[in-house]
């Protein structure tokens, strides 16, 4: 069972998508805070984020497409205890 995401055992969970959207949130406002930082660490930190945010977008459109995909099978049953679209149950 998974803990985060949307299953038919976790169906009030989140879509992949929707978490990753808001994990770069979270980096962003902590990015915010060390903005006007100068210390020699913050630099790299910054630098760091940066390039997490980029390869969570990454993530996201995948994810993003995979649900597109997906819902060209219909809707998910999942929260009514329906099987999974694809794969087993």
């Amino acid at each position: 069972m998974t803990r985060f995401l949307v299953t038919s055992d976790n169906p009030t969970g989140w879509r992949l998508e929707d978490i990753l959207s808001e994990i770069q949130k979270d980096i962003i406002r902590r990015c915010s805070k060390i903005l006007d930082d100068p210390s020699p660490v913050a630099a790299p930190v910054r630098y760091n984020n940066v390039r997490i945010m980029g390869m969570l977008t990454e993530c996201i459109k995948l994810a993003e497409d995979s649900s597109r995909l997906l819902n060209t099978l219909g809707p998910s049953q999942a929260a009514n205890g329906g099987p999974p679209r694809i794969g087993v149950p």
